[in-house]
């Protein structure tokens, strides 16, 4: 496999070869593709490796359309962060100001809590049966977000809001309710009208209940009871607020850039937004601490980037940038992994990748 053709035919680059063969490495050890978009000194240039799909020769497509995952959560956080700015949201006020009735502890928790992953709430994610097994039967399945917070509602907090850092999909479904409570619209109305319509990301889309990934895709799996099974039509209404939205690695950089050079938020509201729960309570890769819905991250020749990463059945994506907006990297990884087996070799393989794309910029 060579560095992409369409970008960059003739470059001898030392860095990039590097970066092929770590993005190479990956389609060894659980990928079935990948694309890593890199833009530095104004030169953008993207590398590549597998198939759009099993059973044909054509390249994972570098305008391609994928599930971004818990990159959902930048959006969502963004638009909170928005109403921050118009005075409609307190991000020290407790939920129950807002979704009275919704948490038995909700006078305990903040807004910004259910941000910065520092609530206590139980992670509804972790009630359901093993991920194979599960989705083959739930693929298709409507999930009601506040049928979702119930999980956790019913369940005791795990830690004293604001002691600890805990990853729970379960605070970003509260805020996409507490987004509607608010504004009156949906979250996702309200992402497509501060965000996708503004920028004019033509290639974002929140599906709801809609299976498919509209347009040019390549296709993700999952490794179930030993066999690649295709996963990339699910309905993603369980990720719903935490995890629906579907992208592309040009959309995603023209939102990364908007959001680090001021053009969705007002400087007050972005500092909150980088404003992070101590470095050692985060075990994330990379991680260097965890903001409002947007963390640290540093590489390791110890550059410092902005962004957050993200994963969904068969796929696995991450966007980072420096503060400047000069240097920027987003991936997509179309997945064919056991999900019991993402730990390990795979996620040091990305890892790897991940810090490859950063030593070119």
């Amino acid at each position: 496999m060579s560095i992409d053709t369409a970008v960059k035919p003739e470059t001898k680059d030392p860095k990039r070869v590097k970066l092929q063969e770590a993005v190479d490495k990956l389609i060894t050890v659980g990928a079935a593709g990948a694309q890593f978009r890199v833009t530095t000194g104004g030169e953008t240039f993207t590398v590549r490796a597998g198939v759009r799909e099993f059973g044909r020769d054509e390249p994972v497509p570098t305008d391609g359309k994928f599930r971004i995952a818990c990159i959902t959560k930048v959006f969502v956080s963004t638009v909170i962060l928005q109403l921050v700015g118009e005075g409609k949201v307190d991000l020290d006020k407790p939920v129950e100001t807002y979704l009275p009735g919704l948490l038995p502890h909700g006078g305990q928790v903040t807004v910004r809590n259910l941000l910065q992953h520092t609530s206590g709430l139980y992670n509804h994610a972790d009630a359901f049966q093993r991920p194979g097994d599960r989705f083959e039967r739930d693929r298709h399945r409507h999930f009601d977000a506040t049928s979702l917070v119930k999980i956790a509602a019913d369940r005791p907090l795990n830690f004293t809001p604001g002691s600890t850092f805990e990853y729970s999909n379960t605070n970003y479904i509260v805020l996409g309710l507490l987004i509607k409570a608010v504004t009156g619209r949906s979250y996702a109305e309200e992402i497509r009208a501060r965000i996708i319509e503004p920028l004019g990301l033509t290639n974002t889309v929140l599906p709801g209940d809609d299976p498919h990934i509209p347009g040019s895709h390549a296709r993700g799996y999952m490794k179930i009871k030993g066999k690649s099974v295709d996963v990339t039509e699910m309905n993603p209404s369980e990720a719903c607020s935490a995890g629906e939205m579907i992208s592309t690695n040009e959309d995603l950089d023209t939102f990364l850039v908007a959001l680090v050079t001021g053009k969705l938020l007002k400087p007050e509201q972005f500092e909150q937004m980088k404003t992070t729960v101590p470095p050692e309570w985060v075990t994330l890769p990379m991680s260097n601490g965890y903001g409002l819905g947007f963390m640290p991250l540093v590489t390791a020749r110890g550059l410092s980037l902005w962004g957050h990463g993200g994963g969904i059945p068969g796929y696995a994506t991450f966007i980072g940038a420096t503060l400047d907006g000069s240097q920027r990297l987003e991936s997509s990884i179309t997945l064919d992994i056991d999900p019991d087996d993402f730990s390990g070799v795979f996620e040091d393989a990305v890892v790897d990748a991940l810090n490859a794309a950063a030593d070119c910029l």
